[in-house]
């Protein structure tokens, strides 16, 4: 690991002249991802500015709209069990307990699950070219091993998947950012918040260099009954990424949809959504065969890598399951992660 300075700064504005004070500084929160990537040698920042303690942030509040401002240190496990997002977005409280192991949920924080970097074995490998790490050394990951890489929104420089679950069912509930920098506050809506590889792998999200995430804002609860679920297909049961994640939520009217969202975890660099296959759900009477098209239109264009082509098959199936299950009122437990 190399060396490099710390700072703990006393408010936001501090932290913000810190960050400004280095280019290669890093925000440090729970530290379950960067703290990694510095012993792997993929990160290696020469400053440190640590947020942890900083006021302000560790807050759940209603806002004035009648949603809910998750503050970026909110650890996974405050916002899980919270009664109000149990309550009124379930969808996001199963999402959470879905990923990870209780200890890593404990100090994860809400932030820091948002700048997650994307999952590959070559990104975390520092022996091993990467456009992530270092832009134009080349992709190996798109004909070496790729099981777990993207199907979707992939380009010639990157296949890497993004590994959050909350931030699948962020995405699903049209959650916004409220990110602060030199030049004040501004809000990223969620769907803008991560970018897809493009010529640019290394940049994970449109957050500027010099700001830092304050909180996630929920919109006023419209999917807040028992037709939602989050499935999460791994290769095994607990403590392992997505190969395909499923979150959605249905607002019924009588035995028709409303309306419908639904996003994808595990098959691109960010959550994936197609606002155009949730309107083929609305105001239809949900089966299987309409299941089906929604899937279809979803994962347009998808292909596999050659390890991961089973994703494609795989994710059809669970979103015809997922949709299933949200429409019957029945979500994916994940005490019992038997699919229902």
């Amino acid at each position: 690991m190399n060396r490099f300075s710390y700072a703990r700064p006393g408010s936001v504005a501090d932290a913000l002249r810190e960050v400004a004070s280095n280019p290669a500084a890093k925000i440090l929160a729970g530290g379950t991802n960067l703290v990694d990537l510095m012993k792997y040698e993929v990160e290696r920042p020469t400053h440190l500015v640590d947020v942890s303690r900083l006021p302000g942030l560790k807050e759940i509040e209603e806002t004035e709209t009648g949603g809910l401002r998750i503050g970026a240190l909110v650890t996974n496990t405050a916002a899980a069990y919270d009664e109000r997002v149990k309550e009124r977005y379930p969808l996001l409280s199963s999402a959470i307990l879905a990923g990870a192991t209780a200890q890593l949920r404990n100090a994860a924080t809400t932030g820091g699950n948002l700048l997650q970097r994307t999952r590959c074995y070559y990104f975390y490998d520092a022996a091993m070219p990467c456009n992530k790490r270092v832009p134009g050394s080349g992709c190996p990951a798109k004909q070496g091993v790729n099981r777990i890489h993207a199907i979707l929104g992939t380009s010639e420089h990157c296949i890497a998947t993004h590994p959050s679950d909350m931030c699948v069912a962020l995405a699903a509930l049209e959650a916004v950012v409220k990110v602060a920098g030199p030049n004040g506050e501004r809000d990223i809506p969620l769907a803008d918040f991560h970018r897809l590889p493009g010529n640019m792998p290394e940049k994970d999200t449109n957050l500027h260099a010099d700001e830092i995430v304050l909180a996630v804002e929920l919109p006023e609860p419209r999917f807040a009954g028992k037709h939602h679920t989050y499935l999460k297909l791994r290769d095994r049961l607990s403590y392992a990424f997505a190969l395909v994640s499923v979150a959605v939520a249905l607002e019924m009217d009588g035995d028709r949809v409303a309306e419908a969202r639904i996003a994808l975890g595990g098959v691109a660099h960010k959550p994936w959504r197609v606002p155009e296959a949730e309107d083929l759900l609305r105001g239809k009477v949900p089966d299987r065969a309409l299941f089906a098209s929604v899937s279809q239109r979803l994962l347009e264009g998808a292909q596999g890598h050659g390890g991961n082509d089973f994703k494609v098959p795989l994710a059809h199936r669970a979103v015809i399951r997922a949709l299933s299950q949200a429409a019957a009122g029945t979500p994916q437990s994940h005490t019992d992660k038997r699919i229902q």
